[in-house]
């Protein structure tokens, strides 16, 4: 099933609480005016809001059954971020807690209408923001395990390549398809004029594609969230198909 995470949803919820606590580490090692490079315009204490801001919503789709309205997106008067960032995940985490993921629960991408939805997505979230201000704080990345990273890369194509762009009505300018190779998985990404379609596939599939994308796990998973730069990654046949499907990411995910 395409909406299927790869590893235990145990894991992801552990690993929603564990990011955070990095992320929150890395925070206090810089003054938080400090500018974070892979998100222009943010500086770190806004990039600790963001990721409060966003544990709320995520909350919000479950305790109302739909896409919420409003919800909490600054601390209150005298809160710090970083208390904001924790009273978000500990609601957070309590509700998923108490529920199986394989429980229905509304959500924003029709091939997982589940809790376990909201484990995935805010496990990969916290840990994308997480190597935002340990860069942003000079700080090396925390490890990133490979079975962590190799479902991030499925959440990226599947959730992100697949299913945002064409929501946005966006596409590429030129017909390409693009193999992403790594931990022992494989992915065929299609992106062009007509279509915008990325899922799992056999090694002979990836084989003849237009290029092939590889690496580290960690390497393409960050990749694929622009947090690596292009030499991170080794990129064989079409260079330009995955520049496109690169660019494509970036505006699906910003």
């Amino acid at each position: 099933m395409p909406g299927r995470a790869l590893i235990d949803h145990g894991r992801l919820l552990a690993a929603i609480g564990y990011e955070a606590e990095l992320l929150l580490e890395a925070a206090r090692a810089v003054p938080p005016e400090s500018p974070v490079p892979t998100c222009p315009g943010w500086t770190v204490g806004e990039v600790v809001r963001h990721v409060g801001s966003v544990y709320r919503a995520a909350l919000g789709w479950l305790v109302e059954g739909g896409r919420p309205s409003r919800w909490q997106r600054d601390p209150a008067r005298g809160q710090t971020v970083e208390s904001y960032l924790r009273d978000g995940l500990t609601d957070l985490v309590e509700v998923l807690s108490w529920h199986d993921p394989a429980e229905p629960a509304a959500t924003w991408w029709p091939a997982d209408r589940s809790y376990g939805f909201w484990c995935r997505r805010m496990a990969h979230e916290t840990a994308v923001h997480r190597v935002d201000v340990e860069d942003a704080a000079g700080l090396e990345h925390s490890e990133i395990t490979d079975d962590f990273a190799v479902d991030g890369v499925d959440e990226a194509l599947s959730l992100w390549f697949a299913h945002k762009l064409p929501m946005l009505g966006l596409g590429g300018t030129r017909q390409g398809v693009v193999a992403i190779n790594t931990g022992g998985h494989c992915w065929v990404a299609r992106a062009g004029p007509v279509e915008t379609t990325a899922r799992r596939c056999s090694p002979a599939e990836a084989a003849g594609a237009d290029a092939v994308v590889s690496g580290h796990p960690a390497a393409v998973y960050l990749w694929l969230w622009g947090r690596q730069p292009p030499g991170a990654v080794a990129v064989e046949g079409d260079e330009d198909a995955v520049g496109q499907l690169w660019a494509l990411l970036r505006l699906a995910t910003r």
